[in-house]
């Protein structure tokens, strides 16, 4: 059922319309629901929803939305398909499959890194899409149960088109969300920048408390034995709820998390408006009764969870001060750098409190909460440390975006404020440079210099006729030069290191694409070029 716009409270819509890219950032929680007890090892409320309201969405491009559907339990032979397996989203819910005892299958254009794992625990992989993929060891009556299909593969695709064809429910993954969220007690960690490191860090914290909970990550976090999944018996389930095409419209959450709004996917949303209207959309669908709570966290000393003195700490992260209501509570350490961490902790500390459910209980925890919190060390491609050679440091990260550049640099700087700083970036898709270039223009200014490669097409096809050249004309300060190929940027790296040993750089990759690469190459082939150069010197 779609809400009229005068069921959404006025306090709620005030909040959306004053949410910026870095502060502010909120969680809504609901008491719209019927306790049914605690979970066995932590003393956190278990509650049961009402089944009234719809899960059901109907996003952009949707497949199909088939209800008829319902996962066999643990142990039994169902099969499920996941076609587009390779990325971070269906992957996650992949291995969480294999997890609950389902046999997976799954297809993708590419081989990517999460094959590697989902082939290792079991799964049946393949490149390229055929019919051939959805049968069963090659037994041509043998289907899946069910098809999941990534929001990036078109409703042509053969698959999905045989799938349906044969009578096999196909989902798109919002839909799929939906439906194995819908008897958990569900965390939604939802807003346009912080979703992976926020959720991981709130399951890596709740885990450490005792509680055996599941959780899906959309990256890889080292800290997780199943890499981006963790599969528990307890009736909390902590979810990185994407926008992506709607992706979180079929979600029934007790506790969304809204991280920050900003114009990240430009490709489905005109502009930050529209961005504003699907957040309104995901939290109408949520909490259409006006009975909830809001609680506000950020910088600035208006908001309910706040973090002040932040500075930099000897183990490479930030320590703040937090205050709840005005009132100084404890410090809090962080292993991992930047004010934005520390906005996604503050986020963590307010989930747990509406998990707890009073005051008075999160702090009485506050001591546990605070080492939990210390003890995460962050996950794969966020800031991510690839090593050191001679002077040079290198570092990897999945900045993308203007607002996640400016971000990372900021915590660079802080960390090696003397040091030179060179960032290599891969523009993400066409549609977003198009759309952001003079941001992404702007986004630079930490950096002593940087190297434009060509666009990351992703999805798409090159329509704007522009290029990562164009960027690199327009970044007026520092010096920018725009190199295309990966490869010729690896050797640039590798004879300006070799050049001056000595010289103090962190070198710092930035990008969605396989600019993941560039740094642990340019590491292998210092420190090849380095030994060789040793071993001569012994001849």
């Amino acid at each position: 059922m779609e809400l009229p716009a005068s069921t959404f409270q006025p306090e709620l819509r005030r909040s959306l319309e004053s949410l910026s890219p870095l502060d502010s950032y909120f969680w809504c929680g609901t008491p719209r629901r019927e306790r049914i007890g605690t979970s066995s090892r932590l003393d956190l409320p278990v509650w049961k929803f009402p089944r009234g309201i719809s899960a059901s969405a109907n996003p952009p491009h949707c497949i199909s939305e088939v209800v008829d559907f319902e996962p066999r339990g643990f142990g039994e032979k169902g099969r499920i398909h996941f076609v587009g397996v390779g990325g971070s989203g269906l992957s996650a819910l992949a291995m969480l499959a294999l997890k609950q005892g389902y046999m997976v299958s799954g297809s993708d254009i590419a081989w990517s890194s999460y094959m590697d794992a989902l082939k290792e625990a079991g799964a049946s992989l393949f490149v390229g899409h055929s019919e051939r993929n959805l049968h069963w060891n090659g037994e041509i009556s043998s289907f899946p149960q069910a098809v999941v299909v990534s929001s990036a593969i078109p409703p042509e695709n053969v698959e999905v088109l045989i799938a349906q064809s044969r009578g096999v429910p196909v989902y798109k993954r919002g839909a799929w969300l939906g439906k194995i969220t819908k008897d958990y007690n569900l965390i939604a960690v939802s807003g346009s920048h912080g979703k992976s490191t926020t959720a991981s860090m709130l399951a890596y914290v709740l885990k450490a408390m005792g509680d055996d909970l599941t959780a899906v990550i959309g990256a890889q976090v080292p800290q997780f034995s199943g890499g981006n999944v963790i599969y528990g018996d307890s009736h909390n389930f902590v979810l990185e709820a994407d926008e992506y095409d709607g992706c979180f419209l079929g979600l029934l959450p007790h506790v969304a998390i809204v991280t920050n709004l900003d114009w990240e996917h430009v490709d489905i949303y005109q502009d930050k408006e529209a961005v504003k209207e699907i957040f309104r959309k995901f939290l109408e669908r949520a909490w259409p009764e006006p009975r909830y709570n809001i609680t506000t966290f950020g910088m600035s000393s208006y908001n309910n969870w706040q973090a002040s003195s932040v500075s930099p700490n000897s183990h490479g992260g930030c320590d703040y001060q937090l205050c709840h209501n005005g009132h100084p509570v404890t410090v809090i350490s962080l292993q991992i750098p930047g004010d934005h961490n520390v906005l996604n902790s503050l986020a963590v500390i307010a989930a747990l409190n509406a998990l707890f459910g009073d005051d008075r209980q999160i702090y009485e925890s506050i001591d546990k909460v605070k080492s939990h919190l210390n003890n995460f060390k962050g996950i794969s491609r966020r800031f991510e440390y690839i090593g050191k050679i001679h002077g040079c440091c290198i570092f990897d990260d999945y900045a993308h975006h203007p607002t996640e550049v400016r971000c990372v640099l900021q915590a660079a700087r802080r960390i090696f404020p003397l040091e030179e700083i060179l960032v290599v970036f891969q523009p993400h898709t066409y549609s977003r440079l198009a759309a952001l270039m003079s941001e992404f223009a702007s986004a630079f200014r930490e950096a002593d210099q940087v190297i434009v490669t060509e666009v990351y097409s992703a999805r798409e096809t090159n329509v704007w006729n522009i290029s990562g050249e164009d960027l690199a004309m327009l970044v007026a300060s520092p010096t920018c030069d725009f190199i295309p190929r990966l490869e010729n940027v690896i050797s640039e790296l590798v004879n300006m290191v070799s050049e001056n040993r000595q010289r103090q750089l962190v070198i710092l990759t930035l990008g969605a694409g396989d600019i993941t690469l560039v740094g642990r190459k340019v590491l292998r082939e210092l420190e090849q070029k380095f030994n060789q150069e040793s071993s001569l010197q012994f001849l």
